[in-house]
């Protein structure tokens, strides 16, 4: 099985790098050819050329919620398909449906996230992570590691 990990975030905007953080940790482990790790700035049409041909994607990145440095798994029917913020963008699930209308057909059956709480949106630059969120890294990407041995 093709697999793609992609670890999201801002790398100079402190705790929004973790998703990177945990991509960078995994690659120093995993050296199975049929497992790419790989790094993304932004998300949308962007993260979509990234996983296209890939059978199964997971994806590291932040996400705001109240326990702060707890991990959640989610597939891609947990994601809410609701409109970017951002009016020139498209989301990675508007993404993926608009490939899917156009007739693309090499997106990942299986799509999988793994997010680390932020209590709120990092809005300092910095490449340090606060401690919980720091201390949620190696526990993410043991996750990750036992998401793809069962395969």
């Amino acid at each position: 099985m093709k697999t793609i990990v992609i670890g999201v975030g801002n790398p100079i905007l402190k705790d929004d790098a973790v998703g990177i953080h945990v991509a960078r940790e995994l690659k120093k482990i995993i050296k199975n050819k049929d497992i790419e790790i790989d790094e993304a700035y932004t998300g949308g049409m962007n993260l979509l050329d990234l996983i296209l041909g890939f059978d199964k994607a997971i994806i590291a990145d932040s996400f705001i919620g109240e326990k702060e440095g707890e991990i959640r798994k989610l597939t891609i029917n947990d994601i809410s398909s609701s409109r970017s913020l951002n009016p020139h963008g498209l989301t990675l699930i508007e993404s993926i449906e608009m490939a899917r209308r156009l007739g693309e057909t090499k997106i990942p059956e299986e799509i999988m996230f793994y997010v680390i709480l932020l209590k709120k949106y990092p809005s300092e630059f910095g490449e340090e992570l606060r401690t919980k969120v720091r201390a949620a890294i190696p526990k993410a990407v043991n996750m990750i590691l036992e998401e793809i041995s069962e395969k």
